[in-house]
């Protein structure tokens, strides 16, 4: 069991010194209820601690699947992660029977991460509405397709019957109180890079921007999505304010600023954690100066095989002077691979440190945020 100190500081944070944030709203101004008072959450617990997530922790993990209640970090902590990442890659280009079976999964994951107290993000492997090649940008087969789905684009029409979907799960996944689970949304990540076709050397700055409105514009005001809390996060492409904003669309557009970066972080064997430190800063000060949100949306070193990565790499840069992040989210362990994960499973060289990582106060996992809940409910 974590600190007690840690449930105490959590029990104490109320709703009426949360919403005294100065200046701090979502850009959804008829968000819920419970969105609001997530958002709000995150913001407070950023100033001292930081929210721990696994993509797909639920859904499957280093050697396994489906398994109920499971997830490698559980099997290793005693406790999921808070964070828990989700993908909507299933809700589109695929059969309509196949579609349905992976909407009504994302529904159980997310409204039982919901119930127990943690938090959903959703990335998007979006795979490409114009042409094959799936999420990823091939070379004379993907087609340049932000243009094609924007207002005015020949796939328009398409797109906002894919985002029709996604409204749809955005009001399936109602809590055993009846509430709507307040979920991250986090569309077009690492479009500073060229992998993805939503990448920077296939769309300009103006229609990306476009994009971005269209969706939010369309998800809030015309299909009443007041759930999601809307996350811009590049990649680590960038060393300055004015580079990590080229494609940012406006205040009024994004709820959570953040970045992805493996590469500074041990990818291939090299760190430079000076420079993945600065990008965090960057990110955070915006954060700090315009009344946002702020995460490390997306990192880890796959395989795991530097035994004190967890506390000597990741803890030590996340506690430097001046950050404040909501969350940092690992990716995810695949089911068959032996050499592809990012979170430690019993057994695996980094799970002692991963331990010390997980009972460190700064650090803020699923089950710390549901006794503090349970805390505050009983007063």
């Amino acid at each position: 069991m974590k600190n007690s100190v840690i449930i105490l500081v959590l029990w104490l944070i109320s709703p009426g010194l949360l919403t005294a944030q100065a200046g701090f709203q979502l850009i959804d101004k008829k968000a819920t209820p419970e969105t609001r008072m997530a958002a709000t959450r995150l913001k407070q617990l950023s100033n001292g601690h930081i929210l721990f997530g696994h993509q797909h922790a639920t859904e499957y993990g280093h050697g396994w699947s489906g398994d109920a209640g499971r997830s490698d970090v559980k099997s290793v902590t005693g406790s999921h992660p808070a964070v828990i990442g989700m993908d909507l890659m299933g809700l589109s280009g695929l059969p309509d029977v196949q579609v349905q079976k992976n909407f009504d999964g994302l529904v159980t994951h997310i409204t039982d991460t919901y119930n127990r107290g943690g938090i959903t993000t959703l990335s998007w492997h979006f795979s490409n509405p114009a042409s094959a090649g799936g999420f990823y940008w091939k070379d004379s087969v993907s087609a340049a397709s932000v243009k094609l789905i924007i207002p005015g684009g020949s796939h328009h029409d398409q797109y906002k019957e894919i985002l029709q979907r996604i409204g749809r799960l955005a009001h399936a996944v109602k809590g055993k109180d009846g509430s709507l689970a307040p979920l991250i949304f986090r569309p077009y990540h690492e479009f500073d890079g060229d992998w993805f076709w939503w990448g920077r050397s296939h769309c300009t700055t103006e229609d990306f921007k476009a994009l971005w409105k269209f969706t939010v514009g369309y998800l809030r005001d015309s299909l009443q999505v007041h759930n999601f809390i809307y996350a811009f996060s590049p990649d680590n492409i960038f060393l300055s304010e004015a580079v990590y904003l080229e494609r940012y669309p406006g205040d009024e557009w994004v709820d959570m600023v953040g970045t992805d970066n493996y590469g500074d972080f041990g990818r291939d064997g090299k760190y430079n954690l000076a420079d993945g430190l600065k990008k965090l800063r960057i990110v955070s000060d915006y954060a700090r100066k315009h009344n946002k949100l702020a995460a490390f949306t997306e990192t880890g070193l796959e395989s795991i095989p530097n035994t004190t990565w967890w506390t000597d790499i990741l803890l030590k840069t996340l506690k430097s002077q001046g950050l404040e992040l909501s969350y940092v989210l690992v990716w995810r362990n695949d089911e068959n691979s032996p050499t592809h994960y990012y979170a430690p499973f019993p057994g695996q060289v980094s799970a002692p440190d991963f331990i010390r990582f997980y009972n460190d106060p700064f650090t803020l996992f699923e089950e710390d945020l549901r006794r503090s809940m349970q805390l505050y409910k009983a007063r």
